[in-house]
C-alpha cells in the first residue's frame, strides 16, 4: 500500500501532529473521560474522512497524527473534533462544568 491517497485529480499525502490541552493543563482528561474523549476522536475523524494515523490521550494533553484530505481544511477538523468532543464530554460527565481546581496556588486536582 503506497503512503500516498488519491483523490479524482490529486494524489496527496498530507500529516498533521496536533496537540491540545484542557483549559489551565489541569489533569481531568482520565479514566472514562479519557475513554470518551478517544471514542469521539475516532467516531469524528472517520465522519470527516480523515485517517487517524497515532493517537495518545494524555492526563493534561491530547496528541493527534492525523492524515487530513485536501479537501478538508485542517481548521475545520481541528474545530469540528474538539468542539463535538467537547459538548459531548461536557453532557456526559456534568462535574467538569463545575469548578475543577483549587483556588490555591500548588492545590491539586480533585477529580478522580
Amino acid at each position: 500500500m503506497s503512503r500516498f491517497r488519491k483523490l479524482s485529480q490529486t494524489i496527496w499525502h498530507c500529516q498533521y501532529h496536533i496537540v491540545w490541552r484542557p483549559k489551565y493543563r489541569y489533569r481531568v482528561v482520565r479514566g472514562d473521560i479519557a475513554e470518551e474523549v478517544d471514542s469521539c476522536i475516532m467516531t469524528f475523524s472517520e465522519q470527516l474522512h480523515c485517517e487517524v494515523i497515532e493517537r495518545s490521550v494524555q492526563p493534561d494533553h491530547v496528541h493527534l497524527v492525523v492524515m487530513i484530505p485536501p479537501k478538508t481544511a485542517v481548521s475545520d477538523y481541528v474545530g469540528t473534533v474538539k468542539g463535538r468532543t467537547a459538548i459531548r464530554v461536557l453532557n456526559k460527565f456534568r462535574r467538569l462544568k463545575e469548578k475543577p481546581y483549587c483556588s490555591g496556588p500548588g492545590d491539586t486536582v480533585l477529580i478522580p
